[in-house]
């Protein structure tokens, strides 16, 4: 998956995939409702195709909705890219940018599209797949190249509507996603019900405090591990980032601060192998802390200390 080192000023965006009926617009209202104070925008190819939830909404023309919270969407036709220099324009600016592809649409396409400008950065590409179809769709002779390519291109996948196929009709699912050889990480979701950190990174501050709160009261069949890992000295922010997103470690997302060589402070970001590395824009008290999110599975700690351990073998200049 990409990688990259970006500038702090830079707006993060994440483009939602997955073919149709998977559950694409259920996920941007979920996101747009536990946004918990977060300004999104979310861009979407058409308004036809993204119901926002009625309640949601606080008023609307013909090309913006706005949202409860501070929130917005607009529609960006077929010009994607004049979409996101209008943006620019919006005051005060959003916190993340959130695409919702069509579902035909190949999504790391869209992603390269966003790199064509500087203001932003891609902070992963989120597929969507339909429990019950997904399997036959994959399978299908005019369909199967298309939702490859879409689960090829994702850093996590969200295997969405798990409560709905017979419990041996989703393990087959399970199985024929497995040998797919797909990149990223399945993550099993009823109503695409996800805690904002695992799709968006979230906030260094809040990603502990949101897990913990979503897991319990809001979206109970989830099961997931965060933990905070300490490094206390200078260290290579790419060996950092290169080490956390080992798929042997089996994370979903890293964010934290770390010092480098050089002296500066940097954000260190990963989403499964993705990883994205910038200079902080001041100089954050959880400086030397990263937060590391696992699905299902006890997050390794020895793994973890070895890891620690490697990045910081390499020596001062």
């Amino acid at each position: 998956m990409g990688q990259g080192m970006s500038s702090p000023s830079k707006v993060p965006v994440t483009v939602i995939g997955g073919y149709l009926g998977s559950g694409k617009t259920t996920l941007v209202n979920q996101l747009l409702r536990h946004a918990n104070g977060l300004r999104l925008a979310v861009l979407v190819n058409e308004f036809g195709a993204l119901s926002i939830d009625a309640d949601l909404i606080e008023s609307s023309n013909e090309n913006v909705i706005n949202i409860a919270g501070g929130c917005v969407c607009c529609s960006y036709g077929s010009d994607l890219i004049a979409a996101l220099l209008d943006l620019q324009q919006v005051q005060p600016q959003p916190d993340h940018v959130l695409i919702e592809a069509s579902g035909v649409a190949l999504p790391d396409a869209i992603a390269q599209s966003v790199t064509l400008i500087t203001h932003y950065t891609i902070n992963g590409i989120i597929v969507l797949a339909n429990s019950e179809t997904i399997r036959n769709q994959g399978q299908d002779r005019y369909l199967a190249d298309t939702i490859k390519h879409q689960l090829d291109a994702a850093d996590i996948i969200l295997l969405n509507k798990v409560d709905l196929p017979e419990p041996g009709s989703l393990n087959e699912t399970r199985q024929w996603l497995a040998s797919e050889d797909a990149d990223g990480h399945v993550i099993e979701t009823e109503n695409a019900a996800v805690p904002l950190p695992m799709v968006l990174g979230g906030h260094l501050n809040r990603i502990t405090k949101e897990i913990a709160y979503q897991t319990k009261h809001e979206i109970p069949h989830m099961e997931h591990n965060a933990m905070v890992i300490f490094i206390d000295q200078p260290v290579d922010p790419e060996t950092v980032a290169q080490q956390l997103s080992d798929p042997k470690l089996d994370l979903i997302r890293t964010k934290g601060f770390v010092c480098g060589l050089d002296g500066q402070i940097y954000a260190v970001q990963t989403v499964g192998r993705r990883r994205t590395i910038s200079v902080a824009p001041h100089s954050p008290t959880d400086t030397g802390k990263i937060v590391c999110i696992r699905y299902r599975h006890p997050i390794d700690q020895q793994a973890i200390s070895e890891v620690i351990a490697n990045c910081k073998k390499i020596p001062l200049p």
